[in-house]
């Protein structure tokens, strides 16, 4: 049964490619009501007995395609940028506290910065819990604070907005400085 489903959507030619622009006439789209009709049923549009010929309808997509993303989409690439950069937020706070009233766990912190990178988050936190059981303080430390920094201090709306902001000015200032390069220059005449 459904091995003949699959078939018959084929046929009918619901398996596109993403890339082709995809439509289907609405009389290609299987009866959602049973053929034969039941007793004290009342169907509100129209007979499921009679199939209604329509002309081709386009499905328009409303996010943009983005090529090369097959392991994770753009956003789940932000995120883990964003992952990442909240560990080094945490790190920063931590550190500074530490500055100020644990000067020797800020030397610990600081020693173990110079040897470990912060790229990654995850591993920065993995080697310094095996480092040692006061380091492994500091990094469940940093997983607590990069936790509550992203849950409740991170401002989410004001990224979207500054983000939106940054791209529109920079595409302007580079419009701006393309047509003033390629725009003869203007001569003062003197008149």
């Amino acid at each position: 049964m459904q091995n003949e489903v699959i078939q018959r959507r084929e046929e009918l030619g619901f398996v596109r490619s993403m890339e082709a622009s995809a439509t289907l006439a609405l009389s290609q789209i299987p009866c959602v009501y049973p053929i034969k009709p039941h007793h004290g049923r009342v169907y509100p549009f129209s007979s499921p007995l009679k199939r209604r010929i329509s002309q081709p309808t386009p499905i328009h997509c409303q996010k943009m395609y983005v090529p090369g993303y097959g392991e994770a989409s753009p956003e789940a690439k932000a995120a883990k940028n964003l992952h990442h950069f909240f560990t080094y937020i945490a790190v920063k706070i931590i550190s500074a506290q530490l500055q100020s009233y644990n000067r020797e766990a800020y030397e610990e912190l600081m020693e173990f910065l110079s040897r470990h990178s912060l790229n990654d988050g995850d591993k920065f936190c993995a080697s310094m819990m095996r480092e040692s059981s006061r380091h492994k303080n500091l990094a469940l430390r940093i997983l607590e604070v990069r936790s509550a920094y992203c849950k409740q201090d991170f401002e989410w709306d004001n990224l979207k907005r500054v983000a939106v902001k940054m791209v529109n000015e920079s595409n302007k200032e580079l419009m701006r400085e393309y047509v003033s390069e390629t725009s003869p220059a203007e001569t003062e005449t003197g008149i």
